[in-house]
């Protein structure tokens, strides 16, 4: 059979309240079946959007920039006033990077590629944050998970484990962009509902199929992007998320004890993966509504984003860079939450030695087994 309609799940469409998608995301999610007439998507369109307005688009430029299809910088300055005169800039040869920190913080060594020869500076139109997300995790909790993270790992090259590099970890705070705005659209979508039974000496499959369809909005703030070409970005994404309730308006009086690095990445480079983060998660609130059927295949989907405000914010990682024979290997550990990624070696050498350790006692105890038999 084809052609049948969700009937069953437009009644639900209908009566569903608005939903919540993760904490940075304020939904109005509002799902429209096939047989919905215009005044009915106009309707949950309006509502939705009323939402991204208030909370994306609140003046004129943001509206000038929203219709150019360009993102509303607006409230970005590098206007520091006299916080500027606590402040000092290092400088990496080896990897590029630009640190900030308060005069009273010694920086020793690059966090992202380990070079000591880091070089100071005179510090000068940097952009001023707008956001901090403080640190929660201390440096003896970082200590403590990355050895945990180690734990267990007898191939690990002793340059790894030794206490004195573990010490060397430093807290940074990385630069993110983040995006507010929205995204409206529709999804189709072919259902089937597949039933077996049997009837006398035969076995009946009676397969349903539907088209099914939704449309609907969301309001989107402070979606993040790293803006660190420095800090690779499986690292990054492997330790999201952090709770930017916590965000509070930048002050240097968080920055003692800590590096701050500078973003390299513009937000004109960023704009494709906020764009794509956009979408896919309108597109994935979508198919979740899609429910009820033992099959579901998107046919297609049309998604428009409307960009509003964004703002720079510095988040806390915990960082060691490790070199080894020639390779980079960095830990990250959420300075917020704990969450933690690092890639390690194994040291061959150590492997080995450790193979013949136990195979030689082995084949020793083997032909010594074998003489008695004789």
């Amino acid at each position: 059979m084809s052609g049948l309609m969700d009937s069953s799940t437009l009644r639900t469409a209908r009566t569903s309240p608005a939903i919540r998608l993760k904490s940075c995301l304020r939904s109005t999610l509002m799902p429209v079946g096939p047989d919905s007439r215009a005044p009915v998507r106009r309707e949950a369109r309006a509502a939705s959007m009323a939402g991204v307005c208030g909370s994306a688009r609140g003046d004129a430029a943001a509206e000038a920039a929203a219709a150019s299809g360009g993102w509303d910088t607006s409230d970005l300055s590098r206007d520091w006033g006299a916080e500027a005169d606590g402040l000092r800039v290092y400088s990496c040869p080896s990897c590029g990077a630009e640190l900030i920190c308060d005069q009273s913080t010694a920086a020793t060594a690059c966090p992202y590629c380990g070079n000591p020869a880091i070089v100071p500076g005179q510090f000068s139109g940097a952009l001023r944050p707008d956001y901090i997300l403080p640190f929660r995790l201390s440096k003896d909790d970082a200590v403590q998970a990355l050895r945990a993270h180690y734990k267990g790992k007898p191939f690990l090259p002793r340059s790894f484990t030794s206490a004195n590099h573990i010490e060397q970890i430093q807290g940074v705070y990385v630069p993110f962009w983040l995006f507010d705005g929205g995204a409206e659209g529709a999804a189709s979508y072919r259902a089937s509902n597949t039933n077996v039974y049997e009837t006398g000496d035969y076995e009946i499959t009676e397969t349903r199929h539907y088209h099914v369809v939704r449309a609907g909005s969301l309001a989107f703030e402070k979606i993040p992007v790293d803006a660190s070409s420095k800090m690779p970005d499986d690292h990054m994404d492997s330790i999201e998320t952090f709770d930017y309730a916590q965000l509070r308006p930048f002050s240097t009086a968080y920055l003692p004890g800590y590096l701050a690095d500078k973003y390299d990445v513009t937000i004109d480079d960023s704009r494709d993966r906020a764009d794509t983060r956009c979408r896919e998660t309108l597109a994935q609130a979508l198919r979740d509504t899609v429910t009820g059927y033992g099959a579901c295949v998107t046919e297609r989907e049309d998604i428009a984003l409307r960009r509003g405000k964004v703002h720079y914010a510095l988040l806390p990682v915990w960082m060691l860079s490790t070199k080894w024979r020639g390779q980079d290997f960095l830990f990250a550990m959420n300075g917020q939450t704990g969450k933690l990624v690092g890639d390690l070696p194994v040291d061959k050498g150590r492997f080995w030695g450790m193979f013949a350790a136990i195979a030689v006692p082995l084949s020793v105890l083997s032909s010594v087994i074998v003489l008695l038999m004789r």
